[in-house]
Order: structure tokens, then sequence, then C-alpha cells
């Protein structure tokens, strides 16, 4: 048992590791655990834990009040103990790992309150929990039974161990394998092994030998990956069947699509070629002449990235890679969740892959200098944007059934692209985060702390905007003040001015207020909703009234007069 000397420190605690419910934390206020560990479907505690574990775990406090954490207690424990009811729970929720559930109590010796944590680990691969007779997940601030596209999500789960790609194909030869990418295979395998002693040798080996080697065929036996890299578009397709080997680049808004197929070693290069790269002009702000460069980088960049895609992608669920091409912005598809851990932990370079979903296939395109497996790839694309003065690379979009990337080619705020160019003294970390707040995309608490001690932001989530000492500095005074907005009693001073000259309906006050509103309020539904609030709050001061109706036939005039 945890002591706390006072039940606000216990408050305090509970804050700082749960801030918030959400898929990961869940806050429940029973006194008595009577009927919530296992009673009504999709509210006792049970259903919780299925929830929690058919996402990535997670904890239930039980004993706290909803919203302020205040320890209110478990009074009745009925028969439960801290010996039993693991065993208990483990017992209704079926698919459950019993390593990993344990529960932790809490205690304030003021008064006496007992809080429990029940530790939920995450579900075992392709195996989803339930409880009363079905698997549960979250849905805003109740449950649901779990959706279809998370049960796929789950049952397509990689196992470990399992290599897609390093499955030996029986019927192939090597008259199913390409020459040409067979050469440029074998030019690229001597080229990374050049200092070796036998490199020279590598010229007169076997192709059996050097598909050996590079690792996509065993024995001479050709696997799938070995199909993928080098075979024959008419081999490959036929030999992989039910799973499609193929990537499609597209255009939506034009209605052009384009299919790709093995050998990928060759023809990935030809995607990339696909995609429109015409040159622009950027004008950074410590150079008098602008700069021309493609839009794309194709080596650093789209080539690494549909690398990424083909090395990961799930061929399991016999889906095809998709590179999507929009104005400014191309985006890489493909099935199956980002594995091993999350994008930005591969930002700085400091992580490195401790396995892949496609291991033999993985192996065999960092021999042929197509991927790096020592973790740098996502750390190069990062750089290599910020060199460009272009937004970040991202993966925006992407689920566990699928990962998105995307690769900006065009400026999104001129302002956030040349700080983060000219700041080249900050953490990795922090162009990252302050690259999502340029996309006016969501940062998470600990972040916009660390940005907010740093003094590189201001505002509140989700309105974060540069902070006042950068703007000086940068010259952006104006954009500072305009994103900051002017505080409500200025907006409230203009209603008062204008209902002075007599009764208004909302459309002239809108038409008064809405262009003076701050940029950090972005659409006109937000604004709006702004200048209801506003009245609102001016109604409750006292200051005004509604002589009219609701809405649209609201009259707005100055409390007291006729």
């Amino acid at each position: 048992m945890d002591q706390f000397d006072t039940a606000a420190e216990l408050q305090q605690w509970l804050h700082a590791h749960f801030p918030k419910e959400n898929e990961h934390h869940e806050w429940k206020e029973w006194q008595s655990l009577k009927s919530n560990i296992s009673g009504r479907k999709g509210e006792d505690l049970v259903s919780y834990v299925s929830a929690l574990a058919n996402m990535d775990g997670g904890c239930v406090v039980i004993g706290a009040q909803d919203k302020t954490l205040a320890p209110t207690g478990i009074r009745d424990f009925a028969d439960y103990t801290l010996e039993n009811v693991v065993h208990r729970v483990l017992g209704k929720t079926p698919g459950l790992p019993s390593l990993g559930l344990q529960v932790q109590e809490l205690r304030a010796r003021d008064t006496g309150a007992v809080v429990w944590l029940v530790h939920v680990p995450r579900h075992a691969p392709r195996e989803p929990v339930s409880a009363h007779d079905r698997a549960w997940q979250r849905d805003g601030d109740s449950l649901v039974e779990l959706r279809e596209d998370r049960r796929r999500a789950i049952l397509a789960e990689h196992l470990a161990g399992e290599d897609w790609s390093a499955t030996v194909v029986p019927d192939a030869t090597l008259a199913d394998l390409d020459e040409a990418a067979i050469a440029k295979a074998r030019e690229k395998f001597a080229e990374k092994y050049q200092r070796e002693t036998w490199a020279a040798q590598v010229p007169q080996w076997s192709t059996e030998k050097l598909l050996d080697k590079i690792g996509l065929a065993i024995h001479g036996r050709i696997t799938r990956a070995g199909l993928l890299l080098l075979g024959r578009r008419e081999s490959a397709t036929a030999l992989l069947s039910p799973h499609p080997v193929e990537i499609i680049w597209k255009v939506a808004a034009e209605r052009v699509a384009e299919p790709f197929h093995p050998p990928f070693l060759l023809t990935t290069t030809d995607v990339a070629q696909r995609v429109r790269n015409p040159n622009i002009k950027l004008f950074p702000r410590n150079e008098l002449l602008a700069v021309t460069l493609p839009r794309y980088d194709t080596h650093t960049v789209l080539l690494e990235g549909l690398h990424n895609c083909l090395a990961h992608q799930d061929y399991a669920q016999a889906g095809r890679i998709v590179v999507e091409e929009s104005i400014g912005l191309v985006r890489m598809i493909n099935l199956g969740g980002f594995f091993d851990g999350q994008p930005d932990e591969y930002a700085s370079g400091a992580r490195t892959p401790e396995r892949y979903r496609n291991e033999r296939l993985a192996r065999a395109m960092a021999e042929v200098g197509m991927i790096d497996k020592a973790g740098f790839g996502i750390h190069d694309m990062v750089l290599a944007q910020r060199r460009r003065f272009l937004p970040l690379p991202d993966y925006e979009g992407s689920s566990p059934a699928r990962t998105v990337f995307n690769v900006y080619g065009q400026e999104i705020d001129e302002n956030y692209s040349h700080w983060l160019m000219e700041r080249t003294d900050l953490p990795i970390e922090y162009v990252l985060w302050l690259d999502r707040v340029q996309k006016k995309r969501k940062l998470d608490a600990a972040q916009v702390a660390q940005l907010r001690r740093a003094g590189l932001i201001e505002g509140r989530s989700p309105r974060l905007h540069i902070s006042a000492k950068l703007a000086v500095a940068l010259g952006q005074e104006v954009e500072y003040l305009d994103h900051k907005g002017l505080d409500a009693r200025h907006y409230k001073a203009l209603v008062l001015d204008l209902l002075a000259l007599g009764a208004q309906r909302r459309v002239k006050i809108n038409a008064m207020l809405l262009s003076k509103l701050p940029a950090s309020i972005a659409s006109e539904h937000s604004r709006k909703a702004y200048i209801k609030n506003l009245l609102q709050d001016m109604v409750r001061e006292g200051s005004i009234e509604n002589a009219g109706g609701s809405t649209n036939a609201a009259l707005w005039r100055l409390r007291g007069e006729d």
C-alpha cells in the first residue's frame, strides 16, 4: 500500500499520473465494489478492462471523483481483496494476459480514503479481450462493442517470429526473376561491401549464391522477398497470388492512376519519378535572392518513404501500397500500423529498430541500399525537409490498421517555415512539436508545457501561436497580434457602441465583429460561436438584452431601453 499524508497530496499525485480520461485512463467514483467489479455489462470494471486492453492497455482509477480526482475512497469492498480481485477479473475477461494485470492500493492518512489503481495490460497479438461474451472499446465517455475495423486490426497483428516475406515460393525459379534487377542487386551489394577482401569476387558469383548472400533465397530457393524485389511482373503476380504486389500512383482530382509492379528494386524509382516535381521558389529571410529547388527531394524523402512502405507493408492483408498526389502533398499509404515504436522516436536518429514486420525483406533491402536499418531513415527525411525550409514529413492519418506518410511540397506558414530553418540550435523534438503547431495539430500537455517554458509558444490549446519574444525577434509583431487577438472587453465595447445607435439584429453584430476576431479562431462557424457566447456573457452581466425572438429573430438592445 502507498500512503499519502493528506487527501490533497493523493489528489495531486493522481492528477499528475492520470490527467484526463481517454482510451488509456478511466476514473470511477465507486464507493462500493459489490456490483461494480462484475455487474452490468458495459458499465462494470471487467467491461472497462476489456476496452482498455483492446487498445494499448491503461489504468482504471477507482474511488476518485470524476473530473477532479478528489479521493472519495472505496467504503464497501464486499468480498474483494487485493489478493483475490486479479484472479476474479481474469476469470471474467477471456483473452486478457495474466501478466501485467495488477491492482495497486493508495491511501490518504488524514481521511482514510482508499483508492485502487487497476493496471490493465495490452491484449495479446491477434486476441481481442472480452467481458460478458463481447469485446469492448471506448467511445467518448461510454463503452461500445468492439468496432469491426479495430477487430480486424487486432486479428491482423504481427506475431513474434512471423515473417511473410521469408516464405519460400516452391514453384519459383531463376527464370521468374528479372535479369536487369539481378544485375542491379549485384552492383548495389558489391558497392556496399567494396572494402571487403572478397568484394572483387561478387561479379563472378552464381545467381544462386548472390541471392543467398543478399537474403532473397534460402539455399537457392526463392522467397517472397526475392519475387518482390527481383521478380518479373507476370511471374511475381502469379506466384504471390492472392496477395497483390502492386503500388498505385494516383491523382484523385484528375482521375489519373497508374499501377507499378515488381521488380520493385527498379520500379520504385519509376514511381518516385512519376510524382510531379516542378521547381519552386522560396524566399529565406537571410538571403536577397530566391532559392529555386525541386518541390520534392526524390532520393532522400520520396524514395526513402516509399521503400519504408514496401518494407513494412502487411502483405498478409492482401492490399496495395498507395501513393496519392495532390497540390503540394504526397501521401504514401501501406497496410499495417507503424511498426516498432512511434515516428517521433526515430526523428532524432536515437532509436534503432529492434524488429521489422518483414525481417527478411528489410534485411535484403538494406543489403542493396534501399533502406537504412540503423533507424536514420526518418531522421534523414526530417532533416532534408528542414534544410529545404518546408514543413516536416509526418504520419498524420495513421491508425493501427494502416500507416500514412505525408510529404509536403509547399509552405503552410511562411513565418514558421523560416523560423524553424533559422533556429538551428533547437532540439529536434522542439522542431517536430513546433511543426505540429504550424499545422494546427494537437500537442499533448507535456509538449505544450515544455514549449511554453522555453518561451516558444503562447495561447491555450488548441489555439497555440508564436510567442511575443520570437515575434519581435523575427519582425512578426503584426502576425503575433493577429493570432493573439484583442481582449473580450474590447469586443464588448464595440457591441455597446453599436447598440447605442439602436437595437440591432445578430447579422449586423456579426458583420461588425467577424473580421476583427483573432486569426486563431479560424473557421466562420467558430467565430460565430464566439460572438454568440460573447452576447450571452453580456446578458449575464446585465448590459444588454434580447428584445426579440431566438436565433435570427433576436433583436439586441441596451438593457432598460424601450
